[in-house]
C-alpha cells in the first residue's frame, strides 16, 4: 500500500511539473521552447525576458499555488465536515473575499491604489472567518459550521449583487463581473508576493490535520478518546482555509469546483485515509488548474476566456453525477 501511495505521489508530481512547464511555454507569442527557457533562466533578450519572467512565470506560480490550495482545502473540509459536497466556498470565504474586491472596484480605490483590490479581498476573507466563528459559537458542531458558512456566503453574494445593481458606471460593473469570473491573466510577481505568505501559512495549518482527520473517520467521540480535540481541528481547518483560499481569491477571483472535484477523483486511489488524500489532492488541484489555464489560452486566445468559467463547465456535470451517485447509494 505504501509503494502504491508513493507511486501515486510521484505520478502526480510529474504531471504537475509537466503542467507547470506547459503553462510557462504556452502563449500567443510564437517563441521556441529553447528561446523561452533561455530567456527565463539567463535573462538574455529584453522583450522575451519580460514575457517569461513578468507575465508567464507569475501566472504559472499562481496557478500552481491556487490549484494546490483549492484541492487541499477541499480534502480537509470534506474530511472534517464528513460531507462529500463540502468545498472551500462553503465557509463563505470566497464570497466574502469577492465582496471585498467588489467594494474596492465600486468605490474607486482600485484605481487610486492597485493593491487595494487584493488587500480588500483579504480583509473580506478575515471578516468571513470572524463571522462564521461568531455565528457558530464555541461548541459548534459540523452542521452549525455549514449553516453559518451558508449564511455568510448568502449575505456576501447579496451585497455583491446590490453593488452591481446600483453601479452607475458600466465600466466598473463590467470590471466587477469579469473579476468575479476568476482569471490569472495580467497577474504579476507582486500578486505572487502578496498571496504566497498567506497561502503557505494556510498549507502548514491544513497539512497538520492529517492525523486528526484519520481519527475523525471513527467519529468525534472515538477521536476525542484518542486525544484529538475536535474544537482545535475545527479552528485550524477554518483558519487554514481562510488564509489560503482567501489569499487565492484575492489575487485570482472566485474559481469554483476544483476543491469539490479533485478529492472525489483521487479518494478511491488512496483508500479511507484522509491524511493520504491531502498531499495527492494538493498535487491534483495544482495539475487541474494549470491544465485549465493552458486550455483557456488555447481554446480562445483572443477572447480572454475566464478560468472560472472553464472550471465551472467541467465541474457542473461532475457535480450532477456526484448527486446522482449519492442518491443511488441512499436508495
Amino acid at each position: 500500500m505504501k509503494d502504491h501511495f508513493r507511486l501515486l505521489l510521484l505520478g502526480l508530481s510529474l504531471i504537475t511539473l509537466l503542467m507547470f512547464a506547459l503553462s510557462l511555454l504556452t502563449g500567443p507569442a510564437a517563441v521556441s521552447v529553447s528561446d523561452s527557457l533561455n530567456a527565463l533562466f539567463t535573462g538574455q533578450g529584453d522583450a522575451l525576458v519580460l514575457v517569461m519572467r513578468e507575465i508567464r512565470l507569475p501566472r504559472a506560480l499562481l496557478g500552481l499555488m491556487i490549484g494546490a490550495t483549492l484541492g487541499l482545502s477541499g480534502a480537509v473540509l470534506q474530511g472534517y465536515l464528513r460531507n462529500p459536497l463540502a468545498e472551500p466556498g462553503l465557509l463563505g470565504v470566497s464570497a466574502s473575499a469577492s465582496l471585498g474586491a467588489v467594494i474596492a472596484i465600486y468605490s474607486g480605490l482600485s484605481l487610486v491604489f492597485p493593491l487595494a483590490l487584493p488587500l480588500m479581498a483579504l480583509a473580506g476573507a478575515v471578516i468571513a472567518v470572524l463571522l462564521v466563528q461568531a455565528l457558530a459559537g464555541r461548541a459548534a458542531g459540523t452542521l452549525i459550521i455549514i449553516l453559518a458558512g451558508v449564511a455568510v456566503s448568502s449575505f456576501a453574494g447579496a451585497m455583491t449583487s446590490l453593488a452591481l445593481n446600483l453601479s452607475s458606471n458600466p465600466f466598473a460593473a463590467m470590471e466587477i463581473l469579469y473579476w468575479m469570473l476568476g482569471s490569472l491573466t495580467d497577474r504579476s510577481m507582486l500578486h505572487v508576493a502578496l498571496a504566497a505568505p498567506f497561502i503557505l501559512v494556510g498549507w502548514a495549518l491544513l497539512f497538520s490535520l492529517g492525523r486528526s482527520l484519520d481519527a475523525l473517520t471513527l467519529g468525534p467521540d472515538a477521536a476525542a478518546s484518542m486525544g484529538i480535540s475536535v474544537k482545535r481541528v475545527q479552528l485550524i481547518a477554518i483558519l487554514g482555509t481562510a488564509a489560503s483560499v482567501g489569499a487565492s481569491t484575492a489575487v485570482a477571483g472566485a474559481i469554483g469546483f476544483v476543491g469539490l472535484i479533485v478529492p472525489h477523483i483521487l479518494r478511491p486511489l488512496v483508500g479511507s485515509q484522509p491524511s493520504r488524500l491531502l498531499p495527492v489532492s494538493a498535487l491534483g488541484g495544482a495539475s487541474m488548474l494549470l491544465a485549465a489555464d493552458v486550455l483557456v489560452r488555447m481554446i480562445a486566445p483572443g477572447r480572454d476566456l475566464k478560468l472560472g468559467v472553464l472550471t465551472a463547465i467541467v465541474g457542473a456535470p461532475f457535480f450532477l453525477w456526484l448527486v446522482f451517485r449519492t442518491r443511488r447509494a441512499l436508495i
